[in-house]
């Protein structure tokens, strides 16, 4: 998945972020360089190393919480992950 594909997903999510699937959330994070660490539970963990925060995405029913989506645009937002080129 190109990034741009991926940043078009997540302004629809900025709509209506209660409707994203766990898996596509997890496979997007990803786009953006960060790797599962491990698994507790219902719970994904992501890191990247020039991040601080991690990410802690929870799976219930297929569908990842709103909340947590809302916190990975944010942090993308705050690192600039959307900004820059596409990788072609």
């Amino acid at each position: 998945m190109h990034k741009q594909k991926a940043i078009a997903e997540i302004n629809e999510w900025k709509l209506n972020p209660q409707k994203v699937r766990f898996e596509r959330l997890c496979a997007v994070a990803e786009v953006f360089g960060f790797r599962f660490s491990r698994q507790q539970g219902s719970h994904k963990i992501y890191v990247q190393t020039e991040i601080a925060e991690i990410l802690n995405f929870q799976n219930v029913g297929g569908k990842a919480k709103p909340y947590q989506v809302k916190q990975f645009i944010e942090i993308l937002e705050k690192y600039k992950l959307m900004e820059g080129e596409d990788d072609v």
